[in-house]
């Protein structure tokens, strides 16, 4: 009798814990009879939330799923714009799921990475669309607001038939290919460089303007420097020839013989002269007078 008593205690708590299951918190359980999902009168599945839940033993099995938001971030992705260019870009995905019955039939038993294929295909095919109907200008000038709102539009009407909620859709960065982008740069350069070298002509051809005003006003400035100078010493001639002038009339004779003296001072001054002179010359005059009077 202990023996089968003993038995009796272990099958029942071998049966009591194939009977029971726990769903934790942020999960949602769905019971499965021969992998096919539990559901009511109406056809829906039976969801079991956070607790402690029975089930048939050994008949039943229990399929736990995330009921959390989730994060979808892709690899990025190239899409085409309406005129032809291509477009690098990056973004993510915040989704949940909404229906767990129809989540579970439609991505493989519930297969996370799956669902996650599945909608990036989905949301792919959104930007995808929205991209080509719009031109780089229009994206990266202000629509991109309107290209995500769009795109979560057509990703949340697609992605009900897997029982999947998207949440939002986030285009987080938008690049053109190396190539393009080399392209472009090297376009822009060009086109600096050429406003450069405009501007380097510009300033040079100013800067030859204003060289040659300067030289022009320095050349006036010099000429009417010069010609007021020679105007003063004009003036200074006139003025040292009335007062010669003057002074030859009240004396000549004395002014005669200081300019003698001044020539023979200049004569004689450096010792070595000679001069070649007829000795009754005019130049003597005064030498020839003074031995007379002696």
């Amino acid at each position: 009798m202990k023996k089968l008593l003993f038995i009796l205690v272990i099958l029942a708590v071998f049966l009591g814990y194939n009977s029971v299951f726990v769903v934790s918190e942020g999960q949602r359980g769905l019971v499965l009879r021969f992998q096919r999902v539990n559901t009511d009168a109406q056809g829906n599945a039976v969801v079991y939330g956070p607790g402690l839940h029975f089930k048939a033993p050994f008949v039943d099995s229990v399929r736990l799923l995330d009921a959390r938001l989730q994060s979808l971030e892709g690899e990025q992705d190239r899409f085409v714009t309406s005129e032809k260019k291509d477009l690098i870009v990056d973004s993510y995905v915040k989704w949940q799921i909404s229906d767990f019955g129809k989540f579970y039939d439609s991505t493989n038993r519930g297969n996370m990475a799956t669902a996650e294929s599945l909608l990036k295909n989905k949301i792919n095919n959104g930007l995808r669309s929205e991209f080509g109907t719009r031109t780089i200008t229009d994206i990266v000038s202000g629509e991109r607001s309107e290209v995500m709102a769009d795109a979560l539009k057509q990703v949340k009407d697609s992605s009900r038939e897997l029982g999947i909620d998207v949440v939002d859709v986030r285009v987080k960065q938008i690049n053109l290919p190396t190539e393009i982008s080399n392209s472009i740069y090297d376009r822009m350069r060009a086109e600096r460089n050429a406003v450069a070298k405009k501007h380097r002509s510009e300033g040079k051809e100013k800067a030859e303007v204003i060289r040659a005003d300067i030289d022009n006003k320095v050349t006036v400035l010099l000429a009417d420097a010069e010609r007021k100078a020679r105007t003063n010493r004009g003036d200074g001639d006139a003025v040292a020839a009335d007062i010669y002038a003057k002074a030859y009339d009240k004396d000549p004779e004395f002014f005669s013989f200081i300019r003698t003296l001044e020539a023979y001072k200049k004569s004689f001054n450096g010792g070595n002269d000679v001069l070649v002179l007829k000795p009754d010359g005019e130049f003597f005059r005064y030498m020839k007078d003074a031995d007379k009077k002696k």
